[in-house]
């Protein structure tokens, strides 16, 4: 998103800015998710292997990671976009960092999330979730994803109990 076509998205306080993925961050990438993780489930093997390394995991198969930065280039937050191919897109790997939670991170990170996927021409977004996460919830139903059914018999993660398809409103 930090780009000449795609200059970067401030936040309503001004200071936050979303941008695109950037190897700096890397570290970053993994030390936000594995934080809640650690907080509220257990870091199971698939997540470190897509944190540890997602240049391939992510980006080599036309995904996208994004990061909410502050004035100073700090990665307060971030969230993925997995392509599952054929237009569909999983929004996964959403963290902030505990420090800076209540800020309205998380509702610019999606909002980010969702210019890119409009931006990618994608034709589906769903999410993989837990119910113990109710806040993350109520976020993701405030920007139009929907309670659906699991599209196939369990997740690649144990702790997932919630299926999301985002449905804009108006198409």
């Amino acid at each position: 998103m930090d780009s000449p076509t795609n200059p970067p998205e401030a936040s309503p306080d001004g200071g936050i800015r979303v941008v695109d993925y950037d190897p700096r961050w890397r570290a970053d990438f993994a030390r936000l998710n594995i934080e809640w993780l650690e907080r509220w489930f257990v870091v199971e093997p698939i997540d470190r292997e897509v944190l540890s390394d997602p240049e391939t995991h992510i980006l080599a198969g036309g995904g996208r990671v994004l990061f909410a930065v502050d004035g100073c280039g700090h990665a307060l937050g971030t969230v993925a976009l997995l392509h599952e191919g054929d237009g569909v897109y999983e929004l996964t790997k959403m963290a902030v960092d505990p420090a800076t939670r209540g800020r309205g991170i998380g509702r610019t990170l999606m909002q980010g999330a969702l210019r890119t996927f409009r931006s990618l021409d994608g034709r589906e977004l769903f999410l993989e979730s837990s119910s113990k996460l109710a806040p993350a919830i109520a976020l993701y139903q405030s920007v139009g994803f929907v309670h659906h059914p699991a599209p196939r018999p369990g997740s690649h993660y144990a702790r997932a109990d919630v299926y999301m398809v985002w449905e804009p409103a108006g198409g």
